[in-house]
């Protein structure tokens, strides 16, 4: 048996996990970072804290599988997309904190962008709105407000990486600087269309283009490492992809109309729509989802910037519950909502409302309202921001969208799961594989090996799902998602 090592590095945490060729989780581990917040609406990660978290997973990982690492025959790489980072050329130490796509500094010059005219121009490159969720505009902030880090880009002993091309850095002690199509593709400077760099936008955001990482496929090798002497003997690095796509791909939707929501710290729900790059008129960004022995294939995605995250915010911020376990009981606890919605607008709103100065908001509250009502309504906002989105996509794509795949972990919520059937009115196939983003990485590392060198044996391989279908009445439905747009139009 042949076994791949994964490293999925997403907002809150970094985990390892060991992979067999088949898709059996054979054993992980995983390390919480900091989230760091300098002022209201800045987010920010200390990048050497997840250097020195990947190699303690790596090497929990490894201590507990010292007799399988002589068949480990790669390590792949999946990460949050549009977190951004200055690190020196040399030794790839970070430069300054790195800075999260929930961080909103950006919003000033995007806004100023937009009211410039260039939106048109910008999403039919990249297929992104102007956004500070994005990289580019962060990054800009950095050049203007760090005149210190602003000379060395230029002078190239500072580099611009995205969190994938960071570590692939560190790994290969600086051997291999670049990134993938689909982290290129976040950053509001790669023309997804040509698969380049585009030297305009990267004036328009005084960005040096010099700077930035080398583009290759998700399959394809990026140097090999032994994690600084962790693993026994160096592996190839193969199969590095943003960790939305690397879910599509894990769940198989290699055809136009398939379809799949991440449920985690956000969501994000892409629809396969072939190998054209389409505009979306109502709202959804496109999406290059990945490149295939040359070929593109795109997507259509709504960006939900707090999902799971709004659950967090009720255990740390307002002491609501103590533990995960209690989020799923506390919603049956009650028979409805009683008329209560969360608008999770903590860093405004994404698609389809794209409202940068929304706040968030707990609406519909009585001296009847209790916690579980509360808590409940948290959870039924991930349901209907899906809704959101998936009737955005319907609109524009242009295929029938058949279902919905779902992972994430809190896909393990079955409360959650079946109200998103019931309010989607679609079926639900939820994945087993409770890691899907560093399998669709493992999955790009097997092909770009050549263990299983098509998509067609990649779609062969196993794999477990549990079905929801929707059951509520369309009445009911109906009563519910109107309440949640009155709540949102009042957010707005």
């Amino acid at each position: 048996m042949k076994y791949l090592l994964a490293i999925d590095q997403s907002t809150s945490a970094t985990k390892a996990v060991l992979f067999d060729v088949t898709g059996n989780i054979v054993d992980k581990a995983a390390c919480d970072h900091r989230q760091i917040y300098p002022q209201p609406g800045w987010v920010e990660h200390d990048a050497e804290e997840i250097w020195q978290n990947v190699l303690a997973v790596i090497r929990e990982v490894a201590e507990r599988n010292r007799s399988i690492l002589a068949d480990l025959t790669g390590l792949s790489i999946t990460n949050q997309r549009e977190t951004v980072l200055i690190f020196d050329r040399a030794t790839g130490r970070p430069l300054h904190h790195a800075l999260v796509w929930q961080c909103r500094r950006g919003d000033a010059l995007c806004q100023q962008l937009r009211s410039q005219g260039h939106a048109e121009s910008v999403q039919r490159r990249t297929g992104l709105k102007i956004d500070t969720y994005f990289s580019a505009s962060k990054l800009a902030w950095l050049v203007a407000e760090k005149p210190d880090l602003a000379a060395r880009l230029r002078a190239g002993t500072a580099v611009i990486g995205t969190i994938d091309a960071y570590l692939i850095h560190r790994l290969t002690h600086g051997a291999v600087f670049a990134t993938d199509y689909t982290n290129a593709s976040r950053t509001l400077l790669f023309d997804i269309g040509s698969l380049k760099w585009d030297a305009g936008l990267c004036e328009l955001f005084n960005v040096p283009p010099a700077a930035l990482p080398a583009v290759r496929e998700s399959a394809a090798t990026y140097g090999s490492t032994d994690v600084d002497g962790i693993l026994p003997a160096p592996v190839p690095i193969a199969g590095v992809m943003g960790d939305s796509q690397a879910s599509l791909f894990a769940q198989r939707c290699f055809q136009p109309g398939t379809a799949k929501a991440t449920f985690g710290t956000g969501t994000s729900v892409l629809l396969n729509i072939g190998d054209t790059c389409k505009t979306s008129a109502t709202g959804a960004v496109t999406a290059l989802a990945w490149v295939w022995q040359g070929r593109p294939t795109y997507a259509f995605e709504g960006l939900i910037n707090f999902s799971a995250a709004s659950l967090s915010w009720l255990k740390n911020q307002l002491g609501l519950i103590h533990d995960n376990a209690e989020i799923e009981p506390l919603a049956r606890a009650v028979t409805d909502n009683g008329g209560v919605y969360l608008v999770p607008a903590f860093s405004g709103l994404s698609a389809p409302y794209w409202s940068p100065d929304a706040r968030a908001a707990i609406i519909g509250l009585t001296a009847f309202s209790q916690k579980e009502h509360i808590v409940r309504a948290a959870q039924e906002a991930i349901a209907y921001q899906i809704r959101d989105v998936l009737d955005m996509m319907r609109a524009d794509a242009g295929v029938t969208l058949q279902n919905l795949h779902a992972d994430g972990g809190p896909t393990r919520n079955s409360f959650l799961m079946q109200f998103t059937a019931d309010i989607t009115g679609t079926d639900l196939c939820v994945s087993e594989v409770a890691e899907s983003s560093a399998w669709g990485a493992a999955m790009m590392g097997l092909a770009g090996l050549g263990l299983c060198p098509s998509l067609e044996q990649l779609a062969a391989l196993p794999r477990e799902q549990k079905n929801y279908h929707p059951q509520m009445p369309a009445s009911q439905v109906q009563a519910y998602y109107a309440g949640w747009q009155q709540a949102v139009k009042r957010v707005l």
